[in-house]
């Protein structure tokens, strides 16, 4: 077994960058904790006027606002959602937890989005929605795949995770689908932790979706003065954050340009630095599309090989620098099988999932540790 000394550079740090703790304090000074307080109404308000969204509501995390979409589309046993085969598993649990089957579409080997140019080809009579992944926050081919989905009646959700600000074609990301769903997973440029929110971009949707995210109850609307007395009139689950969690994901929000200029920096140094390296080995780097603005959430190395992805990885662990791969493709997971998918099926994800490898990016990366991390890789081919 392989021994290695303690990490000094890690994959992901959280960090304070502004109000987060005299948020917080706030929060609970002013006696209300639990969902939907003052600081989750901020959070709302700013997401809503930022973004241009219908309707913004907090969740205690993007997998919980995944759920809360196939609750809103009445997904029923015998639909069929499609889905990237390379994503996070909560993209399609949610679906499959109501009944749906999944549909896996296989990834652009460039952006490593849905490949628009094999989306038509899986939808039958039975599919319900598409969902969309805008890898590492880099926006999909937008306009073909909404005619498609158009064309065919079908509802198209976002599984914006990666992409909190990004664009396509000067359009926030978030605010394609009916539906949009945000994580502010400590691993997100934004985070408290664990979060996430619903993006609703179609005000029929508005009303519903208040009930299903306070347990099935009109709540929301007692709140509001609008009835007289709160009851159970729909399905529906405990979807709020705590107030406090809002209280820190605010000061997040509020500091949204300084953190995105600052990754949008350690991104670019590493895109400037290692091009000749990449170049000289063989190894393949983000492709950002012209039209699209991403969100600069990752930056990874697409090496020729598994065994040269390990190389990498083992050498920079031993220099106490974690990197990470990211995705195994769903369709060969024992549940994807089961529901039955099958090798060969999503080739360039099968593929790209056992080369790609991710390198150290979050706000408080310092300059002298990236060097670090560039330095390692640069003085060694592979």
């Amino acid at each position: 077994m392989k021994t290695y000394p303690p990490i000094t550079i890690p994959f992901n740090r959280p960090g304070l960058v502004g109000k987060e703790m005299e948020y917080v304090a706030q929060a609970v000074a002013n006696g209300h904790i639990s969902g939907d307080g003052e600081f989750t109404r901020r959070c709302h308000r700013l997401l809503e006027e930022t973004l241009g969204v219908k309707k913004t509501l907090l969740t205690t995390s993007c997998t919980h606002a995944l759920e809360m979409a196939a609750l809103l589309l009445d997904i029923q046993p015998g639909n069929e959602v499609i889905v990237p085969s390379f994503t996070f598993v909560s993209t399609i649990n949610a679906f499959v937890l109501r009944g749906a089957r999944p549909v896996f579409a296989d990834v652009r080997p460039d952006t490593l989005n849905l490949d628009e140019d094999k989306l038509e080809r899986l939808i039958t009579t039975r599919t319900k929605a598409v969902i969309l992944v805008h890898y590492a926050g880099v926006a999909c081919e937008m306009n073909r795949i909404e005619e498609i989905v158009s064309r065919h009646g079908l509802t198209l959700i976002e599984d914006n995770a990666h992409g909190l600000f990004g664009k396509y074609k000067d359009k926030q990301l978030g605010t394609f689908g009916r539906f949009a769903t945000q994580s502010f997973h400590e691993t997100k440029n934004f985070s408290c932790g664990e979060g996430g929110a619903l993006l609703l971009n179609q005000a029929e949707d508005l009303e519903r979706a208040e009930i299903i995210r306070e347990k099935g109850t009109d709540r929301s609307r007692f709140f509001r003065g609008l009835v007289d007395k709160y009851s159970w009139v729909d399905v529906g689950s405990s979807y709020l954050p705590s107030d406090m969690l809002a209280a820190f994901l605010l000061a997040q929000l509020e500091e949204r340009d300084r953190i995105q200029a600052r990754r949008k920096q350690i991104w670019q140094t590493y895109y400037e630095q290692l091009a000749d390296w990449a170049e000289a080995n063989k190894v393949g780097l983000p492709t950002i599309p012209d039209q699209c603005e991403q969100s600069y959430h990752m930056f990874y190395l697409m090496m020729p090989s598994l065994a040269a992805r390990q190389r990498l990885m083992d050498r920079l662990r031993q220099a106490g620098i974690l990197s990470v791969f990211h995705y195994l493709p769903l369709h060969l997971s024992p549940m994807g099988r089961k529901l039955g998918g099958q090798e060969g099926d999503c080739p360039v994800t099968e593929d790209i999932s056992e080369r790609l490898l991710r390198l150290p990016l979050f706000f408080d990366l310092s300059e002298d540790n990236q060097q670090a991390v560039i330095e390692i890789i640069q003085n060694r081919n592979i």
